[in-house]
């Protein structure tokens, strides 16, 4: 209970600051990469269990870092061999693994480029509260989307530079705090972008869906809404190959810590004013490894639909950034 306690005020004290960044406050590693991995069991009291509901667990690691940039993991993506991560105070991470769990390459750096404070003065971690992230393989583009100012940055393919952003009006009265927490890019070009706590239709949070880019000019987007499940939240969201959503729900309670809802939901009709709702494949709660569960990303093994979530540390050192290997094998 003190843990948990403890970590909740060391997360709002983070969460709070006004941290400056600047882009380069990591020290030199001696280790062969940035980035360094330690095996985890999904639950050491039964450390054969691999099934939780509709997932089979095939692996995870605790990531650490020497340099201080590392951590508040939010989205990420697959891109070729590897993984292009985001952090909520501006940070960008590239890494990939081996099969064996090894990390082979690693890479910490900031976004070079995003919201700026209103006065001018000097970048804080609350202005580049990167929480939402899109990737293109045919273009190698990639969106970034900053909760706190509810804008999106559009990135080329090695993020050295922006070549667009935009504010959408329909983001306006999200709250700052509250705002766009997660982006899928459809296989049609169209764009989902799921608010964690601005509200939609009936009582669910809402979704706004953009008929293209949502940097370019075009129609409004249409306002739809999503029902998280039981007291959960969205953090992030995933497109399945058979083209549904995976969503990842996220609770916290002083009493039972951590939560962790998986739901899958059907975009087939994305109409004004439809509720999505998702059906719960999966629950993860203690004893079981999770921790404050805010980035997911799809790939395929053989025939078999993978599913990778990253957690975010709030820089708080009783949290841990875990990057957990999951095999869909729900039947919904």
């Amino acid at each position: 209970m003190f843990r948990r306690i403890a970590a909740l005020f060391l997360i709002l004290s983070v969460a709070s600051s006004t941290l400056i960044l600047t882009g380069g406050q990591g020290e030199a590693v001696e280790r062969p990469f940035a980035i360094h991995a330690e095996p985890v069991l999904l639950d050491s009291g039964d450390p054969a269990r691999r099934d939780i509901g509709g997932l089979r667990y095939l692996g995870g690691w605790v990531l650490t870092s020497d340099n201080p940039d590392f951590g508040g993991i939010s989205a990420m993506v697959l891109d070729g061999d590897g993984f292009v991560a985001i952090s909520d105070a501006g940070g960008l991470f590239r890494f990939a693994l081996s099969d064996t769990g090894a990390i082979t390459r690693a890479a910490i750096g900031q976004l070079s480029d995003g919201p700026v404070p209103d006065d001018g003065g000097e970048v804080r971690k609350r202005d580049r509260d990167a929480e939402g992230l899109a990737y293109d393989p045919e273009t190698g583009r990639y969106w970034v989307a900053f909760e706190r100012a509810n804008g999106f940055w559009r990135f080329d393919a090695a993020f050295a530079r922006s070549d667009g952003n935009a504010a959408p009006e329909a983001m306006e009265d999200w709250p700052s705090n509250g705002g766009a927490e997660a982006m899928v890019r459809l296989d049609d070009g169209r764009f989902l972008i799921l608010s964690e706590a601005g509200d939609g239709p009936g009582d669910s949070r809402e979704v706004l869906l953009f008929a293209g880019d949502p940097v370019e000019s075009g129609p409004p987007p249409l306002r739809l809404g999503y029902r998280p499940p039981s007291e959960h939240r969205i953090t992030d969201a995933a497109l399945l190959p058979d083209g549904r959503l995976l969503v990842l729900n996220r609770d916290f309670s002083f009493v039972e810590g951590v939560s962790v809802i998986v739901s899958i939901v059907s975009l087939d009709r994305l109409a004004a004013g439809t509720i999505l709702a998702g059906d719960v494949i999966a629950r993860l709660d203690p004893p079981v490894t999770i921790d404050n569960m805010e980035a997911l990303a799809i790939d395929e093994e053989d025939g078999r639909t993978i599913i990778w979530m990253a957690s975010d540390d709030n820089f708080n050192p009783l949290q841990r950034t875990l990057l957990l290997k999951f095999e869909l094998i729900a039947r919904r």
